[in-house]
């Protein structure tokens, strides 16, 4: 099913980045197809339940006893 596409303009250092990426990762047939997929992954995880304050200090308590803070 094809979409309607519409042109989304990037800072010529980032575009040479994602297409240093594709070239050494292989798994994108195009550098449209990454960002669509970055974007819609970025998307996602933006409308999932995020972690309670309580949860979060939690997590952070444990990181801290681990040695990562």
């Amino acid at each position: 099913m094809d979409r309607e596409k519409v042109a989304v303009y990037l800072p010529k250092d980032l575009y040479e980045r994602a297409k240093k990426y594709l070239e050494n990762q292989g798994s994108f047939n195009s550098i449209e197809e990454l960002i669509e997929f970055m974007l819609n992954e970025l998307l996602e995880q933006s409308n999932e339940e995020t972690m309670s304050k309580e949860d979060e200090e939690k997590v952070k308590e444990r990181l801290k006893r681990l040695g990562y803070f």
